[in-house]
């Protein structure tokens, strides 16, 4: 607390130099302070209570006066509230408007994202078909699900479906996005955002007279639907997939016996082991495929190579919100924040730092990436308890953005808490068929990462088609098998055919490998409830560095198994290339020249008109060559303007004061000369300073995703001083040509420094078209002082975003 008191983040250390810090005398005199201050919040809160008591004030006078502070209390938020909503609506009314409805009418995508489409039509089509489609799936219950469902166990082999009925509520899409810039010219991506709330109404009879039953559902997700490839033939696509790329939410209505699973402790299992299944089936990497022609490979449509990998450093976070309290509340500690990563059906979970409001985790993970732009990183970050762990915040990130830059290293801001953030480093790594890269990517990789060990040098897929001639015992007609892969210490398992010595699994599965020469797939076929090994194959990685495009696809006889026992598989080795971000062009600024003009009487000299240059240029007579040298801009002087015109013509003589004004008057007057003489002083200083008048250091990206152009105004350095005890600043911005003063952006003040530091962080609803035709206007202000009403333009620097690649960002210095 002492740390975080003083403004310095509190780092992560070991126990032992927790221990030592305790024992020293500064942490004693922490602790004294702290139970000092416990004692004395105790005391003022259960004073009153012995006050009353002691002067024999009723039970009832003391209730009433808690009921009447309470109330006071309860109006007087909501008069705050009030208050602040209506300034935060003058602020900002197109921004609150939006969110308003949003959450109001809960609009679909289509509205909020213009990019989105409204489909009406296939709304109409479905519900035109929706009686139809539950034909199909009754037939389909009753003769492939029912059988499945009696092999699993053998207290289900009377399970039978007496009553199959969908609804006549079909689902509803909300909104249809279609890619054709991202991705290959031979296929047609669509997202669908789905929403189906139905009245299904199905019945099953586990076991005479236990029955079960399901009376209506809710399902929602994006689900995407792939055509490729295209050609030139009917039906014009050679077959369709679909997916989902994260796993939907899903919400049911028990009947009959599966009552009990309504109940908190247990309706979340089964709806979680019902999601599994759909997400076994249909949730990335997994993928329903229905071929078209019969040229198309089905192993290439339900499991094509990945687009690539990301590597994700957790590095830190900062300025987190404190979840744990003591002494109910009265007592404000910290968090024991841990974060948990997903990336469609894989979850990890990083370390907790204990008692940290800014934790440093130093962690890796890499993920396999199917689908670029589209699939998510995740990441929620928790506070570790005993009973409940506590939400700190989430941030979801497309990895579209990670591929198009290659390598990111940001700070995200948290969604769901009042502040909060979390600085990730990610690297994008595209698959490669060449294997001299091998040690190239381990060199770098081990170079870059602080933990070299974990970090794989190339990804490995396979294929798991089907195999033949699995031996069984003498009980069995069949075996009920699964296949367990393993490459190290990473295992993973396929589905259960049941009841057949010749399964088909055409599931696919990823590895990461570390060491070619030194690693193997190891595949194991097991009997499903006895484990019982039923053929086993080990496959050097080595070999398929010496295949043609690194992969096999064949079918390999099993040791330890029958005679003629096979398995067919499609293994494929591709190296991680790391790839080089965009170079990011960085315009030189032309020289400026000094303008000279002579003034004429007393009037002011105006302003030269600005020049267009097509950088992000500086209006200063007196340019800093330090600052240009090191690759950044000074920030021009506004009254810098004038430094060339005549130094005599700029202050007024005050014309003598009448003999017959009166008291008050001639108060006014004094008070006029007095800013006057401030106002010049002021003025006669920037007019004679050289040099810079300071540098501002701005952030400048786009956001996509939400159509907002951030602008993050970090900090200045050396300002011109405007007194003696620094300079009271503050920053200004424009997105011309709007100067309104609803339109107006500005930070908070920062007193007597001549280097403040604001991290501030402003918004601006603007579509990526209109962004490249505006300008950024960016004003640093001493702040109103006690004799003048105006505010001091201290210096100001405008950009045009033609010339910037917002999508990429910039960070520097102005």
């Amino acid at each position: 607390n002492g740390s975080r008191r003083s403004g310095v983040p509190e780092r992560g250390s070991s126990a032992p130099g927790r221990a030592a810090e305790q024992l020293s005398p500064s942490a004693v005199n922490r602790l004294l302070m702290e139970l000092l201050v416990y004692f004395g919040r105790a005391v003022f809160v259960l004073y009153p209570v012995y006050l009353s008591g002691y002067l024999g004030f009723s039970v009832t006078g003391v209730l009433l006066c808690m009921v009447m502070v309470t109330w006071w209390k309860k109006n007087r938020q909501g008069k705050d509230t009030r208050i602040g909503t209506a300034i935060e609506f003058v602020d900002n009314e197109s921004q609150v408007v939006h969110t308003e409805l949003r959450s109001a009418l809960q609009m679909a995508s289509w509205v909020q994202f213009s990019e989105v489409e409204k489909v009406d039509w296939v709304n109409k089509v479905l519900g035109q078909a929706w009686p139809f489609f539950g034909m199909y799936m009754e037939k389909f219950l009753k003769e492939n699900i029912q059988p499945t469902v009696r092999l699993s166990s053998p207290a289900l082999k009377t399970f039978a479906f007496t009553k199959i009925h969908f609804g006549h509520i079909p689902p509803k899409i909300k909104g249809m996005k279609a890619y054709t810039h991202e991705v290959d010219q031979r296929e047609v991506v669509l997202d669908l955002d789905i929403s189906y709330l139905g009245d299904v109404d199905i019945d099953a009879v586990v076991k005479e007279p236990i029955t079960a039953g399901i009376k209506g559902l809710k399902l929602t997700g994006m689900l995407r639907i792939i055509l490729e490839p295209l050609i030139g033939v009917a039906p014009l696509v050679g077959g369709v997939t679909f997916f989902f790329i994260r796993r939907p939410t899903l919400d049911i209505n028990w009947t009959g016996a599966t009552n009990l699973l309504d109940s908190p402790a247990f309706s979340s299992l089964s709806e979680d082991a019902i999601m599994d299944i759909i997400a076994s089936l249909m949730v990335l990497p997994n993928r329903m495929c229905v071929p078209l022609i019969d040229q198309v490979k089905v192993d290439q449509m339900r499991f094509p190579l990945p687009r690539g990998v990301v590597r994700v450093h957790l590095l830190e976070g900062r300025d987190l919100v404190a979840k744990d309290t003591y002494m109910m509340g009265l007592v404000k500690g910290k968090s024991d924040p841990y974060a948990t990563l997903r990336v469609g059906n894989r979850h990890v979970k990083s370390k907790t730092i204990k008692e940290n409001l800014y934790p440093k985790w130093n962690e890796v993970y890499e993920f396999v990436v199917h689908e670029a732009p589209g699939q998510e990183l995740e990441l929620e970050l928790y506070d570790e308890d005993t009973d409940k762990d506590d939400f700190m915040g989430r941030f979801n990130l497309d990895f579209g953005e990670v591929k198009r830059e290659k390598e990111m290293d940001t700070w995200f801001e948290l969604e769901g808490v009042p502040h909060g953030e979390v600085r990730l480093k990610l690297q994008w790594f595209s698959l490669s068929t060449n294997p001299n890269l091998l040690a190239e990517v381990n060199q770098i990789g081990h170079a870059k990462n602080t933990s070299s060990d974990g970090l794989a040098c190339a990804m490995l897929a396979v294929y798991l088609d089907s195999a033949s001639n699995v031996p069984f015992t003498k009980r069995t007609t069949a075996p009920n098998s699964y296949v367990e892969l393993s490459v190290a210490s990473d295992v993973q398992k396929s589905k259960v055919v049941y009841s057949s010595k010749d399964p088909v699994w055409e599931e696919g599965f990823t590895f990461f490998v570390h060491s070619v020469k030194k690693q193997q797939l190891n595949v194991q076929i097991k009997e499903h409830e006895k484990k019982t090994l039923l053929g086993t194959l080990n496959l050097p990685l080595s070999r398929l560095l010496n295949v043609s495009n690194m992969a096999l696809d064949q079918r390999f006889l099993l040791e330890r198994s029958g005679a003629n026992s096979q398995i067919k598989l499609k293994v494929t080795l591709r190296v991680l290339s790391v790839e080089k971000p965009p170079p990011k062009v960085i315009p030189q600024t032309p020289p400026l020249k000094e303008a000279s003009q002579t003034n004429q009487g007393d009037q002011l000299a105006k302003p030269p008109p600005p020049v267009a240059t097509s950088t992000p240029t500086l209006h200063a007579s007196n340019a800093n060559p330090a600052a240009h040298s090191s690759g950044t801009h000074s920030l021009s002087g506004s009254n810098g303007r004038y430094a060339a015109t005549h130094r005599g013509s700029m202050l007024r003589t005050p014309s003598p004061r009448p003999a017959s004004t009166s008291p008050k008057e001639r108060r006014t007057q004094r008070r006029k000369r007095k800013r006057r003489k401030v106002w010049n002083s002021v003025s006669r200083a920037i007019r004679n300073h050289q040099g810079s008048f300071g540098e501002i250091h701005l952030t400048i990206r786009y956001t996509t995703l939400r159509n907002k152009l951030i602008i993050v105004v970090d900090s200045c350095r050396n300002l011109f001083p405007c007194s003696e005890n620094g300079t009271d600043s503050y920053v200004r911005l424009y997105l011309l040509p709007d100067q309104s003063w609803r339109h107006r952006k500005k930070t908070h003040v920062k007193k007597r420094t001549v280097n403040p530091v604001f991290n501030e962080k402003f918004e601006f609803d603007v579509l990526l078209r209109e962004v490249q035709t505006r300008r950024l206007d960016v004003s640093v202000k001493n702040n109103k002082m006690f004799y003048s009403r105006e505010r001091k333009d201290i210096g100001m620097v405008q950009i045009d975003f033609a010339d910037v690649d917002i999508l990429k960002g910039v960070t520097q210095w102005y």
